[in-house]
Protein backbone atom coordinates (compact mmCIF):
# COMPACT_ATOMS: atom_id res chain seq x y z
CA UNK A 1 0.00 0.00 0.00
CA UNK A 2 2.65 2.58 1.06
CA UNK A 3 4.68 1.47 -2.31
CA UNK A 4 1.31 2.17 -4.58
CA UNK A 5 1.37 5.37 -2.61
CA UNK A 6 4.95 6.38 -3.28
CA UNK A 7 4.62 5.87 -6.35
CA UNK A 8 1.33 7.58 -6.93
CA UNK A 9 3.18 10.38 -5.55
CA UNK A 10 5.58 10.33 -7.98
CA UNK A 11 3.72 9.60 -11.14
CA UNK A 12 1.17 12.70 -10.25
CA UNK A 13 3.67 15.16 -10.66
CA UNK A 14 5.92 13.70 -13.41
CA UNK A 15 2.29 13.51 -15.68
CA UNK A 16 1.80 17.13 -14.55
CA UNK A 17 5.14 18.30 -16.13
CA UNK A 18 5.13 15.97 -19.19
CA UNK A 19 1.99 19.03 -20.91
CA UNK A 20 3.78 21.86 -19.77
CA UNK A 21 7.00 20.97 -21.77
CA UNK A 22 5.15 19.87 -24.75
CA UNK A 23 3.49 23.25 -25.18
CA UNK A 24 7.41 24.62 -24.65
CA UNK A 25 7.76 22.35 -27.61
CA UNK A 26 4.60 23.22 -29.73
CA UNK A 27 5.42 26.87 -28.86
CA UNK A 28 9.14 26.64 -30.16
CA UNK A 29 8.15 24.62 -33.20
CA UNK A 30 4.96 26.99 -34.43
CA UNK A 31 7.90 30.14 -33.74
CA UNK A 32 10.27 27.83 -35.82
CA UNK A 33 7.96 27.29 -38.70
CA UNK A 34 6.80 31.16 -38.95
CA UNK A 35 9.86 32.51 -39.77
CA UNK A 36 10.46 32.91 -43.61
CA UNK A 37 13.01 30.27 -44.57
CA UNK A 38 15.08 32.35 -47.14
CA UNK A 39 17.64 29.87 -47.57
CA UNK A 40 15.51 27.43 -50.16
CA UNK A 41 17.46 26.55 -53.49
CA UNK A 42 16.48 27.79 -56.70
CA UNK A 43 14.72 24.82 -57.00
CA UNK A 44 12.41 24.70 -54.62
CA UNK A 45 9.02 24.94 -55.74
CA UNK A 46 7.83 27.33 -52.63
CA UNK A 47 9.16 30.66 -53.31
CA UNK A 48 10.56 32.45 -50.70
CA UNK A 49 8.36 35.72 -49.58
CA UNK A 50 9.45 38.68 -51.10
CA UNK A 51 11.98 41.00 -49.00
CA UNK A 52 12.45 44.24 -50.49
CA UNK A 53 14.58 46.84 -49.30
CA UNK A 54 13.97 50.22 -51.68
CA UNK A 55 16.92 53.57 -51.81
CA UNK A 56 16.55 56.85 -53.62
CA UNK A 57 19.31 58.68 -54.72
CA UNK A 58 19.01 62.51 -55.50
CA UNK A 59 20.90 64.58 -58.07
CA UNK A 60 20.93 68.70 -58.44
CA UNK A 61 20.22 69.51 -62.07
CA UNK A 62 21.88 73.02 -62.15
CA UNK A 63 25.37 71.51 -60.57
CA UNK A 64 25.78 68.96 -63.75
CA UNK A 65 27.99 69.48 -66.16
CA UNK A 66 26.75 69.97 -69.51
CA UNK A 67 25.87 72.67 -72.66
CA UNK A 68 21.91 72.54 -72.00
CA UNK A 69 19.19 72.71 -69.56
CA UNK A 70 18.65 68.69 -71.23
CA UNK A 71 22.01 67.36 -70.75
CA UNK A 72 22.15 68.66 -67.53
CA UNK A 73 19.13 66.60 -66.48
CA UNK A 74 20.22 63.88 -68.15
CA UNK A 75 23.17 64.03 -66.40
CA UNK A 76 21.32 64.88 -63.17
CA UNK A 77 19.10 61.44 -63.67
CA UNK A 78 22.53 59.17 -64.28
CA UNK A 79 23.78 61.11 -60.87
CA UNK A 80 20.88 59.99 -59.01
CA UNK A 81 20.58 56.74 -60.18
CA UNK A 82 24.09 56.20 -59.30
CA UNK A 83 23.60 57.67 -55.61
CA UNK A 84 20.36 55.05 -55.70
CA UNK A 85 22.68 52.53 -56.11
CA UNK A 86 25.05 53.70 -53.43
CA UNK A 87 22.87 53.30 -50.83
CA UNK A 88 21.91 50.00 -51.88
CA UNK A 89 25.53 48.88 -52.01
CA UNK A 90 25.15 50.08 -48.50
CA UNK A 91 22.05 48.72 -47.28
CA UNK A 92 23.12 45.46 -48.74
CA UNK A 93 27.05 45.54 -47.62
CA UNK A 94 27.17 47.97 -45.23
CA UNK A 95 29.56 50.85 -44.55
CA UNK A 96 32.68 51.41 -43.05
CA UNK A 97 33.12 53.94 -40.74
CA UNK A 98 36.54 55.75 -39.82
CA UNK A 99 36.38 58.76 -37.79
CA UNK A 100 38.71 60.72 -35.36
CA UNK A 101 37.77 63.27 -32.53
CA UNK A 102 41.03 65.44 -31.24
CA UNK A 103 40.30 67.05 -27.48
CA UNK A 104 43.15 69.69 -26.36
CA UNK A 105 42.46 70.96 -22.39
CA UNK A 106 38.99 69.56 -22.38
CA UNK A 107 37.86 71.64 -25.28
CA UNK A 108 37.14 69.65 -28.57
CA UNK A 109 39.19 70.92 -31.57
CA UNK A 110 38.49 68.51 -34.39
CA UNK A 111 35.80 66.12 -35.30
CA UNK A 112 36.12 64.40 -38.39
CA UNK A 113 34.46 61.24 -39.68
CA UNK A 114 34.30 59.62 -43.20
CA UNK A 115 32.75 56.51 -44.74
CA UNK A 116 33.45 54.17 -47.37
CA UNK A 117 30.69 51.72 -49.35
CA UNK A 118 32.04 49.00 -51.32
CA UNK A 119 29.79 45.95 -52.95
CA UNK A 120 28.36 44.80 -55.96
CA UNK A 121 24.52 44.80 -55.89
CA UNK A 122 22.74 42.61 -58.48
CA UNK A 123 19.15 42.16 -59.45
CA UNK A 124 18.06 45.97 -58.47
CA UNK A 125 15.32 47.95 -60.81
CA UNK A 126 14.43 51.15 -61.27
CA UNK A 127 10.82 51.72 -59.36
CA UNK A 128 11.09 55.58 -60.33
CA UNK A 129 12.74 58.49 -61.64
CA UNK A 130 11.21 61.60 -61.17
CA UNK A 131 11.79 65.41 -60.96
CA UNK A 132 11.62 67.16 -57.39
CA UNK A 133 10.66 70.79 -57.59
CA UNK A 134 12.93 72.63 -60.36
CA UNK A 135 16.43 72.11 -59.57
CA UNK A 136 16.51 68.45 -58.20
CA UNK A 137 16.09 64.92 -59.91
CA UNK A 138 15.31 61.70 -57.70
CA UNK A 139 15.67 57.85 -58.87
CA UNK A 140 14.15 55.17 -56.84
CA UNK A 141 15.70 51.67 -56.85
CA UNK A 142 15.09 48.61 -55.17
CA UNK A 143 16.12 45.02 -54.49
CA UNK A 144 14.78 41.77 -53.19
CA UNK A 145 17.17 40.85 -50.49
CA UNK A 146 16.09 37.41 -50.99
CA UNK A 147 17.62 37.23 -54.79
CA UNK A 148 20.73 38.57 -53.40
CA UNK A 149 21.31 36.40 -50.60
CA UNK A 150 20.61 33.32 -52.90
CA UNK A 151 23.30 34.90 -55.47
CA UNK A 152 25.70 34.58 -52.39
CA UNK A 153 25.14 31.40 -51.58
CA UNK A 154 25.62 30.19 -54.85
CA UNK A 155 28.85 31.66 -55.25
Amino acid sequence: MIKKFLSLMVLLPALSILPGCETVTESVVKVAEALPDINLPPSSKEAPPENWVRATGYAPISLQPGATKQHKVLMAMRASKLRAYQELAGVVHGQYLFGTTTVQDMVLQNDQFKTAVSGIVRGARVVKTYPVQEDTYATILEVDMNQVQRAWVSK
